[in-house]
């Protein structure tokens, strides 16, 4: 059995059916992750959703940012923009079928036999994986619940910026979401900043990407993310960027974690 981690799919399903051929992919017998972001900007959100949860117990997916902002659009609290690719799934028949499927999926998944650890964005630099596990578990618990609209009508924000225990209920949600679904730099002292998009080496002095904040509390074994387009294929050690810019015309990736042998598709054609 070979476990392969997917980067952002963001609706690309013809270069997944690609590289699954490629990596020679057998259901029953190996397994998918996915690092979220299943859909939008590209062609083929609706098939790509139905794909994924076809997969049933082969696939695990946690939520991106973009997988948040469908649900947020079919309950009315965001509207669909301009550059989104959303239209097919919000008519499509079965759609109360994927929307229950979608939030019922983890913003965290950790595997202790593979000592690995995966999330869309990161893992805020003042977590513990305890605390990430904690924090992942809370929002997942409110989003599988019957009250989960009112959850998502108070999920926007980009504050609070800094972490603390103290945060009250909403504010610490709304703070957890943003860390696992859209982070990608703080300050060096752990505050939360969306201002830049770029990579790495690009930033302004100020910022730096969110595993290389001074004292960050250390996760054991590898943190798998995806989100990060811009982010070039190496970060530290046990940090693994697996979003490649398939959608841009860049690549998509699968990761083996059992061999670690990365193999891509090239989407520009």
């Amino acid at each position: 059995m070979t476990t392969f981690v997917i980067g952002d799919l963001h609706g690309c399903l013809t270069p997944l059916e690609r590289l699954l051929d490629k990596v020679h992919f057998t259901p029953g017998a190996d397994k998918l992750w996915f690092v979220g972001d299943l859909i939008n900007r590209g062609p083929q959100s609706l098939e790509t959703l139905r794909f994924v949860r076809s997969l049933g117990d082969d696939a695990i997916c946690v939520l991106g940012n973009h997988d948040l902002h469908l649900l947020a659009v079919i309950h009315g609290i965001r509207a669909s923009g301009g550059r989104d690719t959303l239209n097919d799934i919000l008519k499509a028949d079965d759609l109360p079928e994927l929307t229950d499927w979608l939030r019922q999926r983890p913003l965290l998944h950790r595997s202790d036999e593979l000592n690995v650890t995966m999330v869309h964005a990161g893992i805020h630099p003042k977590w513990d994986l305890d605390t990430a596990i904690d924090m992942a578990r809370e929002v997942e618990t409110a989003l599988r619940s019957t009250k989960y609209v009112e959850f998502l009508s108070r999920m926007y924000g980009n504050k609070p910026a800094k972490w603390s225990r103290k945060l009250g209920k909403h504010r610490r949600r709304r703070f957890a979401v943003n860390a696992f679904t859209r982070m990608r730099f703080c300050t060096r002292e752990g505050e939360l900043d969306f201002s830049c998009t770029n990579s790495p080496e690009k930033a302004p002095k100020w910022l730096v990407p969110w595993y290389a904040v001074p004292k960050r509390k250390p996760i054991e074994g590898r943190i798998l993310f995806g989100h990060w387009s811009a982010h070039p294929g190496f970060a530290v050690s046990n940090v693994v960027p697996l979003d490649r810019g398939a959608v841009w015309g860049g690549s998509l990736c699968a990761l083996a974690l059992e061999t670690g042998v990365t193999t891509v598709v090239d989407n520009s054609r």
